[in-house]
């Protein structure tokens, strides 16, 4: 490949076409697709422990948990993914270019591993922060019995508070919670 190599820009529809025929997830930002990070079973067990948390304390309410096969879009900056865990509450809203789609998650989950961490938390956080629905994100360490839960408060400031071995993370966004060790003991 040269340096002047044409670099190949997809449409977003593009982009919903290559995933309706693909076996494996791909994210979507700035007219290219990047294949997502295989998961271990380590990662398996920790959403799979997240969502089962949640799902108990959420489904009399508003709020509906999905797995990690929702697509959700940053309409702000394109960023189309697909988040471990997404809840949404009330009535979801979906991409005017794809009604499998949602624009307007109020949490998401992400279960970190050595590979995406560092994306995660910087660059992926950034276009999380520019959905005006979403509250909270909750990032599931890999390496430690830990979560990261970052809020949206007054004047669109962003907070985050480690909760550890012991803990208890409160998601008042959708008025739930997430007992750490039982997180973790799920995961074994």
């Amino acid at each position: 490949m040269t340096a002047n190599a044409h670099r190949v820009h997809y449409t977003f529809r593009e982009y919903l076409a290559h995933e309706a025929v693909s076996n494996v997830k791909h994210e979507y930002l700035d007219g290219q697709i990047y294949a997502m990070a295989g998961g271990t079973p380590s990662h398996a067990a920790l959403a799979s422990a997240v969502a089962g948390q949640l799902y108990s304390q959420l489904r009399a309410g508003p709020c509906r948990s999905y797995s990690s096969d929702l697509r959700v879009r940053v309409i702000a900056t394109g960023l189309a993914t697909y988040p471990d865990v997404t809840i949404v509450c009330g009535e979801r809203e979906l991409d005017p270019e794809d009604k499998n789609t949602v624009t307007n998650p109020t949490l998401v989950v992400e279960v970190l591993s050595p590979s995406t961490e560092e994306y995660d938390r910087g660059e992926k956080l950034e276009h999380y922060r520019r959905i005006p629905a979403l509250r909270q994100v909750v990032f599931v360490s890999h390496d430690a019995r830990r979560l990261e839960v970052w809020t949206r408060g007054e004047g669109d400031r962003w907070t985050c508070l480690e909760v550890g071995d012991g803990g208890v993370a409160d998601l008042g966004s959708v008025g739930g919670r997430l007992d750490v060790r039982e997180v973790y003991e799920a995961s074994l």
